[in-house]
């Protein structure tokens, strides 16, 4: 397993060693083509491979490269027919898998962080992890009072390797983009480097917990577990027993499915309104199903501080786009910077019709199935770099404050698509959205 504090020049290296090592199976796929291999196994073959490395790099230097990793995954659904399955496996497992680090290692940020008698304040502590991801990894105990708890303990160096991963990786947008088709993947590591020193910040983490845990306590449809404790780089919450989002993903019921994927967007969607905080990291990882049907959701360190809720713009330019009226909508999208004054005169009603157009499907019907050929139809029209809908792109603008807000929002579309999950999407929209229902 790789050291998360090894040097910067090995871990570039190995970030480097990507697009070279595709580089190589394409060319050596070439040659087998030429040979008169057969062209679907070898581009098969090629694909498995890329997916392996793409795994073993990202999840083994943890940091940033397993942070990009984990965002991307969340738009797997969106990877054309082509790619196969190799990729949707492998960035799947970026969502919740990550090598251990050792149980000595786990000691020492403990004695830094809860003091060296720091077992006392545990009746349990399991040496083995249970679950590994970005920056940290969790273990399984039973506090002092007899609470079962789980304590995720950040990863020794990974502020450092974080920081150098994001800047590397960011530098390697391109390839990415590859993985992941329609992912504005330079928005997505401009935004990530912004918010590292949020997510290195477990007090703050824990902060925000309290808030959702607080305003969600008694719910009937949701679960946010109670912090215990917390210090710079360990936090301690109730511990939470349910169904892994990815499983019902996997293997669950089309009640279940449709269930998981409106309760998903309702939690996103509602915690501006209700907490002023919006959950910035909606991947499957982050969630569960609880035996009761509530949805339990973790990790707070990545979010967005909307204290007023929702940018006020959001509601009125996703109305003008389900309505169609499309000139004040472009009119709207000027006034919120979404469009930038000198490129007033390079966009027209109709190119926003187009670019649009599929994007707002799902506020346009009282229930909408979420399908993978959807997205893929959706995110297809993005990247096609001789179509109108790319074209149009280019003289588009995302305002920073609503960067997280379409992150966000894009996410629980993605997660919808891999569910093939029926949802009331424009119900939940209206009821959440100040300006969308007018």
């Amino acid at each position: 397993m790789a050291d998360i504090t090894e040097g910067r020049g090995r871990r570039n290296a190995k970030l480097a060693a990507l697009p070279l090592g595709m580089a190589g199976r394409a060319a050596a796929g070439f040659g087998k083509r030429l040979a008169g291999g057969d062209k679907d196994e070898i581009n098969q073959e090629f694909m498995e491979k890329a997916a392996e490395q793409l795994f073993a790099v990202l999840g083994e230097l943890k940091g940033g490269a397993m942070k990009v990793g984990q965002a991307l995954s969340v738009m797997e659904a969106a990877v054309p027919d082509e790619f196969g399955e190799p990729f949707r496996e492998a960035l799947t497992k970026l969502q919740a898998e990550a090598p251990p680090m050792p149980a000595k290692r786990v000691h020492q940020v403990l004695d830094a962080q809860l003091g060296t008698k720091w077992r006392d304040r545990f009746r349990e502590f399991s040496e083995t992890p249970a679950a590994s991801a970005s920056i940290g990894q969790v273990h399984r105990g039973v506090w002092s009072d007899g609470r079962e708890v789980a304590i995720k303990v950040q990863y020794p160096g990974a502020d450092h390797a974080l920081r150098a991963d994001l800047k590397t990786l960011s530098r390697m947008s391109s390839l990415m983009q590859r993985m992941s088709p329609g992912t504005d993947v330079r928005a997505l590591m401009d935004e990530l480097i912004a918010r590292t020193e949020d997510e290195l910040n477990y007090l703050g983490e824990a902060d925000n917990q309290r808030a959702f845990a607080a305003e969600f306590d008694g719910d009937p449809e949701f679960l946010v577990p109670k912090i215990v404790a917390s210090a710079p780089k360990v936090v301690v919450s109730e511990w939470i027993t349910g169904t892994p989002l990815s499983q019902i993903i996997a293997s669950g019921t089309q009640e279940q499915r449709n269930d998981a994927a409106t309760k998903l967007a309702t939690f996103e969607v509602s915690s501006p309104a209700r907490v002023g905080l919006l959950h910035g990291d909606p991947h499957p990882g982050n969630f569960q199903i609880l035996d009761d049907g509530r949805l339990a959701v973790f990790d707070f360190g990545a979010v967005g501080h909307y204290p007023d809720g929702l940018p006020p713009a959001t509601g009125p330019i996703l109305r003008l786009a389900r309505n169609h009226d499309y000139p004040a909508l472009i009119e709207k999208m000027i006034e919120a910077k979404f469009i930038l004054e000198r490129n007033r005169e390079r966009v027209s009603a109709e190119d926003i019709e187009s670019y649009l157009r599929t994007y707002v499907d799902p506020l346009t019907a009282d229930s909408f199935h979420f399908t993978r050929k959807w997205l893929q139809r959706a995110v297809g029209k993005a990247t096609d770099l001789k179509g109108d809908v790319y074209k149009t792109s280019r003289h588009l603008n995302v305002p920073p404050e609503y960067v997280m807000v379409f992150r966000v929002l894009g996410g629980c579309v993605g997660i919808a698509a891999q569910l093939d999950a029926e949802a009331p999407y424009s119900k939940i929209m209206e009821r959440w959205v100040p300006g969308l229902a007018d």
